[in-house]
């Protein structure tokens, strides 16, 4: 949540700050702002509600600068207006802020009797206010001495009047990434704004300040002891960020997902000999996790957010059906707050994209800190969750910019059918043959995606019978009822049709109450062990005048008077039609959101990346 961009060097502070706020601008859109130091007025910051675009076009084109910072919001204190849009001054003090000060109440009152009073409603400008009170010519001092009154998560980068060319920042909880390059110094809340000028950076750890000059990052502790940055290289390009002649962000990621996958699981892959045979089977030598992490277990607990969590859903079936321990799955910002059962004999995985969600990575610290072993799943290195986890299975997705999750959720998928396999096999749950024949057939999905997305067009015809509709109802069963929450998050999100998922088997119990004539009901039926089961609840929802999207298994005798549309998936084990079936969820939802004249990759308040409560 809100981009942060900060640059001071040798080129147009302007122009990367801009283009940073618009590669960021996913994390936040409700309105942008920068401030630059210029040699005949100090700080000079211009604001404005909306997109970045709009920024742009107030910015002089000869706006002379070589030190900024820039942020565009989503906001959490106060509507959307230019008072509220960042950057925040105060006195000596400018600053941009991702997180929420939680004390900003007692904090304004406190500061309101030295004469200091807030033009806008955010608890950042509250936060600048605190630091100018306490500066006299010292930024470290002040900005120690602040971050100690400060309650809550916070991404600051801070201008001092008085200090040209220089830039102050420090975190706690929510990113701050940073790179040292022949054209300045660059820091931003996340890869993707650096990405154009380095593939080289070092994450800036909590409660240290980094003091941005032109030719050096110096990082010291709140003591000022100097600190060295341990720096990392992303294996992905620019190119990866942008459209590439794709409309939209999510559509270039849907169709990104067979090489996510293949990044995902093929490098995973090792050939082992038993009796002369040789099998490939899942091997997780090179991540760095042991079969031991999976001996002993008498539960796991799967904690995320959203889609993530959807994900984690699906984890716990194959768990339990391979390991038989019992699985949980819980929302983190629930397991965050309860009093959980947990041991050392007790796995807690936790799944994030971009590893910084907030409340995953809370109840990350709980299970550490109750002595559980921990893994967690997450596509960014040297992300906060990465860090702070005993070991990490990276899927290696590449970046993902549209806000509703695709390539994100289906490597996640992957990541948990490997871990399954490969946990059953170490534990001596599932011969050798078994675990290479499942690892052949979760490899071919790759290709059953690609035949799916062939067939892109077929699902627009489908939309174009959703986009008047006001309620829209997936049932299932099984894994197919895993998926239908995550078909459900993913429509809503975008479309803003009103949009639930339900177990097929729970429509007796109120559910077909709210089925009406010509509602939509995307009915998933891919598992043959509970089909006859889910033809029936369909016969229940058809009696009641449902209008029919039925995506099952090819071979899978359903009297066509029962559905008005009928996917057919390719061939495959109803143990890996989650893969296909997803993509085929995300292609209905992305149409019906294109056709309804949208923003596909910003829908109204949301954010990619949660981080903060």
């Amino acid at each position: 949540m809100c981009g942060i961009i900060g640059f001071t060097g040798y080129e147009r502070a302007k122009d990367v700050l801009l283009a940073g706020l618009a590669s960021l601008e996913y994390r936040g859109y409700d309105s942008a702002g920068i401030s630059c130091f210029t040699k005949d007025k100090g700080i000079t910051t211009i604001k404005s509600v909306g997109k970045v675009s709009e920024l742009k076009a107030l910015v002089p084109e000869d706006l002379a600068s070589t030190c900024g910072i820039g942020h565009t919001r989503w906001a959490t204190h106060g509507g959307v207006s230019r008072e509220n849009a960042h950057p925040h001054t105060c006195g000596n003090v400018t600053l941009i802020h991702n997180g929420i000060i939680e004390n900003y109440l007692s904090l304004r009152d406190e500061l309101s009797t030295t004469g200091r009073s807030p033009v806008s409603d955010t608890d950042s400008e509250i936060a600048a206010m605190l630091i100018d009170s306490l500066y006299t010519g010292d930024a470290h001092t002040a900005i120690a001495a602040a971050v100690t009154r400060l309650e809550g998560a916070y991404a600051f980068c801070i201008l001092f009047a008085d200090q040209p060319d220089k830039i102050y920042c420090i975190r706690k909880g929510s990113p701050l990434v940073a790179c040292q390059t022949e054209m300045g110094s660059i820091i931003a809340s996340d890869m993707v704004a650096l990405l154009r000028y380095s593939k080289d950076y070092f994450v800036l750890e909590e409660n240290v300040i980094a003091c941005l000059t032109r030719d050096a990052i110096e990082v010291t502790t709140l003591e000022g002891k100097v600190l060295a940055s341990d720096y990392l290289t992303v294996t992905w390009d620019v190119s990866s960020a942008q459209k590439n002649g794709f409309k939209h962000y999510m559509e270039k990621e849907i169709h990104e997902q067979p090489d996510a996958l293949l990044r995902t699981i093929t490098p995973r892959l090792v050939k082992y000999s038993e009796s002369g045979e040789f099998y490939m089977l899942p091997d997780f030598t090179a991540d760095g996790i042991p079969d031991t992490l999976f001996l002993g277990l008498t539960r796991i607990i799967i904690t995320a957010c959203g889609t993530a969590m959807h994900a984690g859903m699906m984890g716990k079936i194959l768990f339990e059906e391979f390991l038989r321990i019992p699985v949980t799955v819980d929302i983190a910002s629930e397991f965050r707050y309860q009093n959980p059962i947990l041991d050392a004999n007790t796995l807690v995985i936790t799944v994030s994209q971009s590893g910084e969600t907030a409340d995953t990575l809370a109840a990350l610290r709980l299970a550490r800190s109750k002595g559980a072993r921990t893994l967690s799943i997450v596509n960014v290195k040297g992300s906060s969750i990465a860090r702070e986890s005993e070991y990490v299975f990276y899927t290696h997705a590449g970046p993902e910019i549209a806000v509703a999750s695709t390539k994100a959720y289906t490597a996640q998928l992957a990541a948990f059918y490997l871990i399954a396999f490969r946990s059953a096999f170490a534990c001596g749950r599932m011969p050798i043959e078994q675990c290479a024949k499942y690892t052949e057939d979760l490899s071919s999905v790759v290709l059953s995606i690609e035949r799916v997305l062939e067939r892109r067009d077929e699902f627009k015809t489908i939309s174009r019978h959703l986009i008047k509709a006001s309620d829209l109802f997936f049932i299932g069963r099984g894994m197919d009822y895993a998926l239908s929450c995550e078909g459900s998050i993913k429509l809503k999100e975008i479309t803003y049709i009103h949009s639930e998922s339900y177990a097929a088997g729970e429509l007796k119990h109120g559910t077909l109450s709210l089925i009406a004539p010509d509602v939509p009901v995307i009915a998933l039926a891919t598992q043959h062990d509970v089909l006859a089961k889910m033809v029936s609840n369909i016969k229940e929802v058809r009696a009641r005048g449902a209008f029919v999207i039925l995506v099952t298994a090819k071979d899978a005798v359903i009297e066509p008077e029962l559905y008005d549309f009928r996917i057919d998936l390719p061939e495959t084990s109803d143990r890996f039609a989650p893969f296909t079936a997803a993509v085929v969820l995300q292609l209905i939802a992305y149409n019906t959101s294109y056709l309804r004249g949208l923003d596909v990759d910003q829908p109204r308040h949301l954010a990619k990346s949660v981080t903060v409560e």
